[in-house]
């Protein structure tokens, strides 16, 4: 019994530090593995629309920061994760957020990215409550897009990658809130 128990202890204080997020019964692990290189979670948030949670997002970085640019601009590979929380987010009202979040927070390459953005949000048809996409940023080598596991496929260049972070952390994110909370703030 004794030895149980103390296996119990063991068990109890492991389980926290293998998941650091967790956010609308969303639990994403505290590190990820990107190319041998470690991403620690740097923060997650809520996307709303009017009453209805829509996903949970965390943002992995190479460093913790709640600085939105040096987070765009830091070295190395990104990773973003978005977890569904409802059957509503169509594939017509994906593709209109991704324009608009592109176009509104990357004004400057928008014309130059617009077909990657066209290929980005082809990858995509219906979200369904539990759908996962995970989007890692890997400089020179482009953005891999994987939804619930399968490979979807690569947009290449890193103007597109840092675009994609902005949609998020630009003057212009789907909500403040879910900026603040990739912010880790």
């Amino acid at each position: 019994m004794r030895h149980f128990s103390a296996l119990l202890l063991v068990c109890i204080f492991l389980v926290p530090s293998a998941w650091s997020g967790e956010l609308a019964g969303v639990s994403l692990p505290d590190e990820v593995t990107v190319g041998g290189a470690t991403l620690v979670l740097n923060g997650m948030g809520l996307r709303k629309k009017f009453v209805v949670k829509v996903y949970a997002a965390g943002l992995y970085l190479p460093s913790k920061t709640s600085d939105a640019g040096v987070a765009v601009q830091s070295e190395g590979a990104k990773k973003i994760v978005m977890h569904f929380l409802t059957n509503k987010a169509t594939k017509k009202k994906m593709d209109a957020a991704w324009f608009e979040g592109f176009e509104a927070n990357s004004p400057s390459v928008f014309g130059a990215i617009e077909g990657r953005v066209k290929a980005f949000a082809g990858l995509f048809g219906d979200m369904k409550d539990g759908d996962v996409i995970e989007m890692t940023i890997i400089p020179g080598g482009g953005t891999s897009v994987l939804l619930n596991g399968k490979n979807q496929g690569v947009i290449e260049g890193d103007d597109f990658g840092a675009a994609l972070l902005k949609v998020w952390l630009g003057d212009h994110p789907p909500t403040e809130d879910l900026k603040t909370g990739m912010l880790g703030d």
